[in-house]
């Protein structure tokens, strides 16, 4: 292995660490900080008070980049370095070098609070801004004071504004770190195209066609562009004549590809062979791919949206940042002199573009993470006061309050409640954390669990439209459930219980189009949930919700004609919620330490009052799904 630019620093990292509580280090693309900085403190002797966690905002990284650790330690992944992701966890009591998601970070903390069981933290990637990553940033500038003995923070990144980080951790020392990078020659467009999945065809063929040897790196907005690009350009290079140009390998690269397809980027091609590699923005900087000599930037990312007046996310297709734009072009100088083809004009590259990228918290439903500060419980966390590095709006932050309360996972002095407890040891959206509470009560947790796990898949599981699809599909046009008129939810459902009834047959899900490895993954997924759900059962339930949890593995037929139902709102139903927002007080919900004294007055003159968690009659969820079943079968009689 080529000795990286991060390893001729390793005395000054060793130092700044040892003088300094955070540190921030910008480590430049090819610089190594990824898989070498966790190294560096293995060898000096910082794994011996307790483990190295290194954050990656996604999946897909912390299991390539701890592949690649464990591989250069000569050691077994899930022994001495291993992973942690939402779902699966390769750790072992061996284990000194641990890359997890910044969201398992997050919920380590709920049952540790101090991660005692960590001597240093690095937060890899923070210039992603992802939501938990900013939020971690936050909780870390907390830590460091409790533990400002036993703890180091690094904050790693190759584009982050360190001088910002540095100004949130009281001025705490900026390294940074050079590259390893060749000249890349910056071109762009005349004009905006009309396609840009035409267009970076077009642009591809001729890269194959005119110039010499190296791979080319294509970035698309998601799964659905990646595939359709990946079929036109091997129709394109099949087409091509035999002979008037080298081999070609076309790979795609995206966080739903199992893992045995995404690590095929990590090998090289054989000789006199090109390979294309299509990918998301995963491979800005997340992934690093040797070999890469070209890169087409389309100039465009999916990015989600969150409206809290609405209360509705939306997936768009917008313009990248400047900074993106940089990294992208830098995928092109990491061996030798590269070519960068941008789709866009400079015009459009100077005027148009962010200088950065919109932070995922000021972008996001905000509710998970406020949950997430309510449930640890601390007196002085002022949620609209929180010490945020960006602050989200405060329309943001009172739409999660607000919706917190609704569900019931907050008092009305914004205090969590056991409710809330019990959501926030869910791996879900809080939405979908209380479905499964509210299921249990009424007898079809069976029929949520489902819905929970197909929501909750990492890729869109209704069947696709690609030619070979609908090729089958117009021989058996209602082979698939259609959801009965109920929506996506029922249907996922009905298909998820189709799948079953084939004891899950991974031919049914070929046959009817569906991803293999996206239900294979959903199946698992209901699995843990299950258990989950189980165990809480054991440990906090009542004996009546162990008694409907075994009712809803048994009236299977009954209670999904009930969820069916539920589909229609009754007035009865909206009352309590009225109510509350009748007595609703944001200030209230937001907590913190100046509410205190707030509460405690208020309990007391609040004495005689009902509690906000309504005590239901023994019998009400019972005749709530009889009277459910009833109004199904009137409608299903009319039709």
């Amino acid at each position: 292995m080529a000795k990286l630019p991060i390893l001729q620093f390793e005395e000054k990292i060793i130092d700044t660490v040892e003088q300094n509580s955070v540190v921030v280090i910008i480590g430049e693309t090819g610089s190594g900080k990824s898989t070498q900085l966790s190294q560096i403190l293995y060898r000096r002797g910082y794994t011996d008070s307790g483990n190295v966690a290194v954050t990656q905002p996604r999946r897909v990284a912390a299991v390539s980049v701890a592949r690649r650790v464990a591989q250069e330690l000569g050691v077994q992944l899930g022994e001495e370095v291993g992973y942690a992701i939402r779902f699966e966890d390769r750790t072992s009591e061996r284990t000194r070098i641990k890359y997890l998601t910044d969201g398992v970070l997050l919920r380590e903390s709920l049952s540790n609070p101090d991660l005692s069981q960590y001597s240093v933290i690095i937060l890899d990637e923070a210039h992603e801004r992802s939501l938990n990553t900013d939020i971690l940033l936050g909780l870390m500038k907390r830590l460091v004071k409790m533990r400002a003995s036993n703890l180091k923070v690094l904050i790693t990144s190759a584009t982050l504004d360190g001088s910002k980080v540095s100004r949130f951790f009281s001025n705490c020392p900026i390294l940074t770190v050079p590259g390893k990078l060749f000249p890349v020659e910056i071109l762009y467009s005349a004009e905006l195209p009309k396609s840009y999945i035409e267009s970076s065809l077009k642009t591809a063929i001729d890269i194959h066609v005119r110039e010499p040897e190296g791979d080319v790196l294509i970035f698309m907005t998601g799964q659905d562009d990646i595939e359709k690009l990946v079929v036109k350009l091997e129709e394109r290079v099949r087409s091509l004549e035999e002979g008037s140009c080298m081999d070609a390998i076309i790979l795609p690269l995206h966080g739903s590809l199992p893992p045995e397809l995404q690590v095929r980027v990590f090998s090289p091609p054989p000789p006199n062979c090109r390979r294309f590699i299509v990918a998301t923005n995963i491979a800005e900087t997340s992934l690093t791919v040797d070999g890469v000599v070209y890169v087409i930037d389309s100039g465009y990312v999916k990015q989600r949206q969150y409206n809290p007046l609405t209360g509705m996310y939306s997936l768009d297709v917008v313009q990248i940042s400047k900074v993106q734009a940089n990294q992208r072009a830098g995928r092109a100088g990491r061996t030798r002199p590269g070519k960068c083809y941008r789709l866009y004009p400079s015009m459009v590259y100077h005027d148009d573009f962010l200088d950065v990228t919109v932070p995922e918290i000021q972008r996001s439903s905000l509710a998970g993470s406020v949950l997430y500060l309510k449930s640890l419980d601390l007196p002085d966390i002022d949620i609209l006061k929180f010490d945020f590095l960006d602050s989200p709006s405060s329309e943001s932050l009172q739409d999660a309050l607000r919706q917190l309360y609704l569900i019931d996972a907050i008092d009305e002095n914004g205090s969590i409640t056991s409710v809330g407890q019990t959501m926030a040891e869910l791996p879900l959206e809080s939405s979908l954390s209380r479905m499964l509470m509210e299921a249990n009560e009424c007898g079809c947790l069976s029929q949520a669990l489902t819905v929970a796990a197909m929501l909750s898949a990492e890729t869109t599981l209704l069947p696709g439209r690609s030619k070979s699809t609908e090729k089958k599909r117009k021989h058996t046009p209602t082979d698939l459930p259609d959801g009965s008129g109920w929506g996506d939810h029922i249907q996922l459902l009905q298909i998820f219980e189709q799948w079953d009834q084939t004891d899950y047959d991974p031919n049914w899900c070929k046959d009817h189009g569906l991803q293999v490895r996206g239900m294979m993954f959903v199946k698992d997924v209901r699995k843990q949930l299950s258990q989950i759900m189980q165990k809480m059962a054991r440990g906090s339930l009542d004996v009546r919700a162990k008694e409907r949890w075994k009712e809803s593995q048994q009236d299977y037929k009954n209670l999904r004609k009930a969820l069916c139902a539920g589909y229609a709102v009754e007035m009865s139903w909206v009352m309590p919620i009225l109510k509350k927002l009748e007595n609703l007080n944001i200030n209230k919900l937001s907590g913190g330490s100046n509410q205190v004294e707030d509460r405690t007055e208020e309990k007391s003159s609040d004495s005689p009052k009902k509690s906000v968690d309504v005590a239901r009659p023994p019998n009400d969820a019972e005749s709530r799904i009889q009277a459910a079943r009833d109004r199904f079968m009137a409608r299903k009689a009319k039709r």
